[in-house]
């Protein structure tokens, strides 16, 4: 489809929905797998266009996989941190986590590669990684724009024990480093700079480090990482993506409906567990039964306008935006100048779009983020950008008010490919032709 019709949906006493693992674990454990030790089942793995590039890079690079998109399980055999192809080429296509992860240990493993990606991800800030690769050593030689993709990488004889990073413009740098570290023979000592140095994403890579067997020593903002001869697990159940997850609990306030999304618990890794709370200061109850955490919000007549960070759960900055034109009064979104870098704009993304519809909003430079004022909604075209997050977002409200359009509801793919099969479950009706 080229567009997606939302249709206004009234009257839902309850919804309950099971979405995709997470991408973020996804990714990471496919990662943590391959450096390992052991003959590794992944389950509750996401499938979707970044983790089928993450994926696909794996066999290219000689790792051998199995994967089962009907039971969501991978099998991944560890090569304890040796590439079995030391010369290949990989296209991790729009996968951030794709880009960052494999650059850094094909980096810190050694060996000739060409790496290329689609548009969107060459365009994505890959400069301080990469300057950082450089001075340990890599030559890099560019086939585009300088310190972007696409690029041969030479890496023959690394000389890097102590680094210090950026974590602002992006926290997958850090956990790229964290990740292979393992792989230096004296380990890697890793200074955090920055506003999102304890950032929930970061704190997700240690944690899951440890669940692999590999002990981070973290101490403020410095993490030690030592060189393993052997670390890993036969088996390893990733959690559903809370991401993903959000977009239907934001329906409980803005739908007056009590919401389900199944397996997802409290005690999440995943830093978007916030956004339920900002639900629960909105007025909605949270209870976590066995079946997965319930919001509700039937019990709700009106909730209000809010003043809050998001810098570490910034994937729901849109999601909040779309919560926004329904609220009592502003809602100031701060600390999410980092959304700028990532699939697009975001900052301008979302401001264009709402203004699109009729919605006062504006930047608000001094706190690093935008406020959004309650209006009504005019119909209205959404413009996605190639941006997964734009357009799940954006649909919650075309389910509010009937007014809205998605253009390009494919890209979704990215990470929640089903996503409009369960909005339509919701309407209750087939989909329209686009």
């Amino acid at each position: 489809m080229d567009y997606y019709k939302v249709r206004k949906l009234e009257h839902i006493k309850e919804i309950k929905v099971q979405v995709p693992g997470s991408k973020s674990m996804t990714n990471r454990a496919l990662l943590l797998a391959a450096l390992s030790n052991y003959r590794c089942t992944l389950r509750g793995v996401l499938f979707s266009d970044d983790s089928r590039a993450f994926l696909d890079s794996l066999e290219k690079l000689g790792f051998e996989v199995e994967a089962d998109e009907g039971t969501k399980d991978v099998i991944i055999q560890g090569t304890g941190g040796r590439i079995p192809r030391s010369h290949a080429s990989i296209d991790v296509r729009s996968a951030g986590t794709a880009a960052r992860f494999l650059t850094v240990m094909l980096a810190l493993s050694g060996g000739e590669y060409e790496l290329s990606a689609s548009p969107q991800m060459c365009r994505r800030p890959m400069q301080p990684l990469l300057d950082l690769l450089k001075n340990a050593g890599v030559k890099f030689t560019f086939k585009g724009e300088d310190g972007h993709f696409p690029f041969v990488m030479k890496s023959y004889g690394i000389l890097l024990d102590e680094v210090s990073i950026d974590t602002g413009i992006s926290s997958q740098f850090a956990s790229a480093l964290l990740m292979s570290g393992v792989l230096l023979e004296n380990g890697l000592r890793l200074n955090l700079l920055g506003d999102r140095a304890d950032g929930a994403y970061i704190r997700m890579t240690i944690a899951m480090m440890e669940q692999f067997g590999i002990p981070v020593n973290r101490k403020g903002n410095v993490c030690e990482v030592p060189h393993m001869e052997s670390f890993g697990l036969e088996e390893y159940q990733i959690e559903p993506d809370l991401s993903g997850a959000c977009y239907f609990y934001a329906m409980a306030p803005l739908l007056k409906t009590d919401v389900i999304v199944k397996n997802v618990h409290r005690n999440s890794l995943q830093g978007d567990i916030k956004f339920l709370e900002v639900l629960q200061d909105m007025g909605c109850g949270l209870v976590d039964q066995e079946e997965g955490m319930l919001v509700e919000g039937s019990n709700l007549t009106k909730y209000p306008g809010m003043d809050l960070s998001m810098k570490d759960f910034s994937d729901q900055t849109m999601t909040m935006a779309s919560l926004a034109p329904f609220a009592e009064g502003p809602v100031l979104i701060r600390n999410i100048g980092h959304i700028r870098h990532q699939e697009t704009d975001r900052i301008n993304a979302v401001l264009t779009e709402l203004q699109r519809m009729g919605i006062r909003c504006e930047e608000v430079p001094e706190y690093d983020g935008i406020r959004i004022f309650p209006g009504q909604v005019a119909e209205c075209e959404v413009d996605t950008y190639d941006d997964h997050r734009m357009a799940m977002a954006f649909t919650l409200i075309g389910l509010k008010t009937g007014k809205i359009t998605i253009k390009n509801p494919a890209c979704c793919k990215k990470t929640f490919e089903n996503y409009f099969d369960l909005i339509e479950e919701l309407c209750g009706s087939l989909p329209p032709k686009g």
